[in-house]
């Protein structure tokens, strides 16, 4: 096949691919958006010839397909940034082998950057070499005047017959235009697709011009004499070990907490603000300790840098335990079960530098193995549904220590939404009271009505979903349950609101009227004797 042959072919699987997802994912999130990307990883592999010959290219293809796997069962923002990646780097690959994934990062977001204008750059190219070619016979410019006229002054004496006749003015009159709101939403989609699918099929050459990281760059902007660096470690190791030494006393040992500070206080101020500065250290040793450096040679501070590593890794582990113990008192949610995996990425972080300074690695070899465990970290919370796991999560607490547990956040389970649906199932099973199983049963069918009704448009679909359905009428059946009356509605943890309090207000006693006094009758005036006569 020519390069024009091949150009055509990618055009036509473009429009094939735009017009799929304007079909199945323009109006929806269910399990057709993993059949999409199944089509986009067959468009990919027919009309690039290059991941055929190319062994990194297939095994991020094969990954793009594993992730298509997942969004198949649960659709989610972060499987198809996953999905995003794999593709473009299996289009990317052929022009440029795998050397650090900092340098593919960069490559990467060049690549987001560059697709915005590459179809304006393919069609001006396309324009230029028609021109070179000559004035063709045929084509759009031709037909275009050809029908202009006929086009133009049709609609003008239509316009004017339907302003004239009743009959061909109700006939148009029928006729019911689109929604220029929808029309507007699915062009704005359809070229978002265009400058995302056309940029993995034809992929700017400028992508692969990103120079890797410069160690020895980085190495001179900071690199501190060696007495300054000793001097610092041990400052540091000292503030560390102040530190470390009252997580031990305190926090692993379980001893009593001076008055006026609780553990579950304790335990969440400290959490996030110890990862800071696990992060902050981490990005010292790298900056200051550079391999092959005078700093990195000297034996008293390789033994001050490992001492202070297993320093931050102690306080990456308390920061663990804070927040395990902050999940103990008040429940676990989707951002701690994240906060928990982010200090593993941290803990993972120094460990491999510390490793990366004894065994004197290179720069790139610690770049790839941090991305190594930051991409199974990302996947693993593209697969597993966080939210159910933190449902699940305190729903077995609360069942196995009951009044003894954290109190369970019922509101929080609402907002989660079908990843709630199994577990507030459960929870209602084994509800004793009455009120209390009254307002599971509440929230469980509205989670329940609303996740069936997102699963009967086909767009919506989800495999996930289908076996909560399942699952849940397994126990309950499908009918819906017998609740409470509440006329005034219910709060978002299922209690029913009480009836706005009116008042009355007692009217004013009334005022006596105001007497008015009787006439008084004018006394007589006492006779002169010369009146009398």
């Amino acid at each position: 096949m020519n390069r024009n042959g091949r150009l055509m072919a990618k055009i036509g699987a473009a429009l094939a691919l735009i017009i799929l997802a304007q079909i199945l994912i323009a109006d929806g999130n269910g399990a057709v958006v993993g059949g999409f990307a199944f089509a986009w990883i067959t468009a990919l592999f027919l009309t690039r010839r290059a991941i055929w010959h190319d062994g990194s290219a297939r095994l991020a293809l094969i990954a793009g397909a594993g992730l298509a796997v997942v969004l198949v069962d649960d659709p989610s923002f972060l499987g198809w940034v996953l999905f995003w990646t794999a593709v473009s780097l299996a289009a990317i690959l052929p022009r440029h082998g795998f050397d650090d994934a900092l340098a593919w990062m960069r490559r990467l977001g060049w690549h987001a950057m560059s697709a915005v204008v590459a179809p304006l750059k393919d069609a001006a190219r396309l324009s230029m070499v028609r021109q070179r070619r000559g004035p063709p016979s045929g084509g759009i410019r031709a037909i275009g005047a050809v029908v202009a006229l006929p086009l133009v002054g049709g609609v003008v004496f239509l316009g004017l017959f339907a302003s004239a006749n009743p009959l061909i003015g109700q006939t148009f009159s029928r006729i019911v235009l689109p929604d220029p709101w929808a029309v507007a939403w699915r062009t704005v989609f359809g070229l978002c697709a265009l400058v995302t699918i056309w940029a993995s099929l034809r992929p700017s050459r400028r992508t692969t011009r990103a120079s890797r990281i410069d160690e020895r760059s980085i190495g001179m902007a900071f690199e501190p004499g060696v007495a300054t660096l000793i001097l610092s470690l041990v400052t540091f190791n000292a503030i560390f070990a102040v530190e470390n030494a009252l997580d031990i006393a305190f926090l692993w040992s379980g001893a009593g907490l001076p008055a006026g500070v609780t553990m579950a206080d304790y335990a969440h101020r400290g959490a996030y603000s110890l990862i800071v500065t696990a992060l902050l250290a981490a990005v010292f040793v790298l900056l200051a300790l550079r391999p092959g450096s005078a700093a990195a040679a000297n034996l008293l501070v390789r033994r001050l840098v490992t001492v202070w590593i297993v320093q931050n890794l102690l306080l990456v582990a308390s920061s663990a335990l804070r927040t395990l113990d902050y999940v103990d008192a008040y429940g676990m949610t989707v951002l701690r079960l994240s906060a928990l995996a982010w200090m593993g990425l941290v803990a993972t972080g120094l460990a491999l530098i510390g490793w990366r300074l004894l065994a004197r690695k290179s720069a790139s070899w610690l770049i790839n193995g941090n991305a190594l465990a930051a991409v199974t970290v990302l996947v693993a919370a593209s697969v597993v549904d966080l939210g159910a796991t933190a449902a699940a999560w305190n729903v077995r607490t609360t069942l196995a220590r009951g009044k003894a547990g954290p109190p369970l956040d019922l509101c929080y389970m609402a907002r989660l939404g079908s990843s709630s649906l199994v577990s507030l199932a459960m929870l209602e099973q084994h509800a004793k009271q009455p009120g209390l199983r009254d307002r599971l049963a509440y929230l469980r069918w509205e989670d329940q009505t609303e996740t069936a009704d997102a699963q009967t448009d086909w767009r919506r679909w989800t495999p996930r979903n289908a076996k909560r359905l399942a699952t849940v009428r397994a126990m309950f059946g499908t009918n819906a349950p017998r609740l409470r009356s509440a006329p005034d509605g219910r709060n978002c943890d299922g209690l029913i609101l009480l009836p706005p309090k009116v008042e009355v207000r007692s009217a004013p006693p009334f005022a006596p009227a105001p007497q008015t006094p009787a006439p008084t009758m004018p006394t007589p005036k006492p006779l002169t004797p010369g009146a009398q006569q």
